[in-house]
């Protein structure tokens, strides 16, 4: 509030994690801090001390609320100084804290930065797989389960159900837990990769970071049941998957999607075909191009799109997604992993997890190798270079031991997949209860 001189000069997080880090740790100072920030806001003659203590004030009621002892006190302060720009707002803000609980983290620099410059709504720009992007407001309050609700009904999905936040910081991409802040999340991360930086180089790095919405979970997750989650994210997701080559498929099916990929790209725009050698790494699986001439492809995939004349962007999207539908790969996540624990299966391993389970699959021939259902994996865990899982009893059962810098993403994903499933034979069961 600055009533007393610094020192030296401060970053903008450095006094709030000084005053909030405490608090937050320990249930008692949660009332020293609102009772020293009150105090400080009561008769203070001098203007500019005052208005930092009320930015101090709606950080601090972002945070966590008072306890039921000075509640009262706290919600009379602010009614008496309604007529402050700031009281109303710190006011929802204390209910909305009161409704869902206390943050884990100090404010983010995105909340500091907000306050410092006078404004009490933070916007926050979303990615889609489509390549477009929206701003949504978020506030301290936001839980992940709430945005992703926001940005579906903004986008006019029939759910948000199998989707997730994921936040993009330096060459990590990792899911927001559903029940977690928004704020804390991405505050917890930075924290964590600064720590990891500063170590390894010796240097702090500028962290900036994109979030993204996406399909993480695909069980219930069937072509033509949401055209726009088709439109927007099922198509864009299964379609790289696909052109990496990931899908065992058969060459009638990889002419028939060639041939919409190039009508979702083009429309009925014939003139690309002329440079169809340039094109087809867009078209067709990387490991499919060699079959066929350029040529070939051309004249095969031009006398498939001619047959599909008429037919919107849209429409080529759903053929194109009710022709992988039929896979047992469809809305896999695939990982390219090397393994030396089982000498029965290729030292490259591509595994791919899914509603099916975790499917083992020959990177050369595609062909599934097993599926272990999520019922009979009894453990898993991940680090820096290595996924481990368990299939079996903890005993007698195999184990397998992963190579790849993704073990993170997996760990998540099969953790998300059997929090899922638990939860619905939870509701099956009770529904069953109830019923009787």
């Amino acid at each position: 509030m600055c009533d007393y001189p610094s020192k030296r000069a401060r970053s903008v997080n450095e006094l709030t994690d000084q005053i909030f880090e405490g608090a937050l740790k320990a249930e008692p100072l949660k009332d020293e801090i609102f009772c020293q920030i009150l105090k400080q806001l009561t008769e203070n003659s001098i203007k500019y001390s005052e208005e930092k203590g009320w930015e101090l004030l709606w950080l601090c009621t972002g945070l966590f609320p008072p306890s039921n002892t000075l509640l009262p006190h706290v919600q009379k302060f602010l009614q008496a100084k309604k007529h402050y720009p700031l009281a109303p707002d710190c006011m929802q803000r204390l209910q909305k804290a009161l409704r869902n609980g206390s943050r884990k983290y100090p404010p983010h620099l995105v909340e500091v930065e907000a306050i410092q410059h006078k404004t009490t709504q933070i916007f926050h720009k979303v990615y889609f797989p489509d390549d477009s992007d929206e701003v949504f407001e978020v506030e301290s309050s936001t839980k992940a389960k709430d945005f992703c609700h926001n940005i579906s009904g903004r986008l006019l999905l029939k759910s948000s159900e199998g989707f997730s936040l994921f936040v993009k910081i330096t060459d990590k991409v990792i899911s927001v837990p559903d029940g977690d802040f928004f704020f804390d999340f991405v505050r917890h991360l930075t924290d964590w990769i600064k720590k990891a930086r500063h170590v390894k180089d010796g240097v702090l790095p500028s962290l900036t970071y994109q979030v993204f919405f996406m399909k993480k979970l695909w069980t219930n997750t069937t072509p033509g049941k949401d055209t726009m989650a088709d439109s927007i994210f099922h198509y864009y997701q299964e379609l790289p998957k696909y052109l990496r080559g990931y899908h065992k498929c058969l060459k009638e099916e990889v002419h028939q999607l060639a041939a919409l990929i190039y009508r979702v790209k083009f429309e009925d725009d014939k003139s690309h075909f002329i440079n169809i050698s340039k094109i087809l790494k867009d078209l067709v699986p990387q490991d499919q191009i060699r079959h066929l001439s350029p040529d070939d492809w051309k004249r095969s995939i031009m006398s498939l799109f001619n047959k599909h004349s008429g037919k919107s962007q849209e429409e080529a999207k759903l053929s194109f997604l009710k022709i992988i539908f039929k896979w047992t790969t469809f809305g896999s996540a695939f990982f390219e992993v090397k393994q030396t624990t089982d000498l029965n299966y290729p030292e490259t391993l591509l595994i791919a997890i899914n509603k099916h389970g975790v499917s083992l699959i020959d990177p050369k021939t595609k062909d599934i190798l097993t599926t272990h259902p999520f019922t009979k994996i009894s453990n898993w865990s991940s680090g820096n270079t290595y996924f481990h899982i368990t299939i079996g009893n903890l005993v007698r059962g195999s184990k397998l031991l992963c190579e790849t810098a993704l073990g993170y993403k997996m760990d998540d994903l099969l953790t998300s997949y059997i929090s899922q499933m638990l939860t619905t034979m939870t509701k099956q069961r009770t529904s069953r209860g109830n019923n009787k």
